[in-house]
């Protein structure tokens, strides 16, 4: 057509470097604590933790988390990443700090997504 005619693969996957990482399954790959973000509407955000070992009680971190931060938040079961903690607001690095202090994830094995 003209020269702005872009080429867009069909199957273009944007997280598809995020699924090559997760699912490698050598022996020596780390098990990453992902801490994210979520935009609801307006100002109001959500902070997920998801990739805890399954060892860990969800609820007593979660009573922790909320007694800390001053924020209401729940457990959420999801059939792709498992069980998910979900908190109200942006507490992406209050529960980066938190999981180090408690000794639950070392600092290397946790990774913020977002802005």
């Amino acid at each position: 057509m003209s020269d702005l005619d872009i080429q867009i693969p069909a199957s273009f996957d944007p997280f598809a470097d995020a699924k090559s990482e997760d699912s490698s399954g050598a022996a020596g790959s780390k098990e990453y604590v992902h801490i994210r973000t979520q935009q609801r509407n307006g100002r109001k955000s959500l902070t997920t933790v998801q990739g805890l070992k399954k060892e860990y009680s969800y609820n007593k971190i979660l009573k922790d988390l909320k007694k800390e931060f001053c924020c209401n938040g729940t457990v959420v079961q999801d059939p792709e990443m498992g069980q998910v903690i979900q908190l109200q607001g942006d507490q992406r690095k209050n529960v980066s700090t938190f999981l180090v202090q408690a000794g639950i994830v070392k600092k290397d094995h946790i990774k913020i997504h977002g802005f």
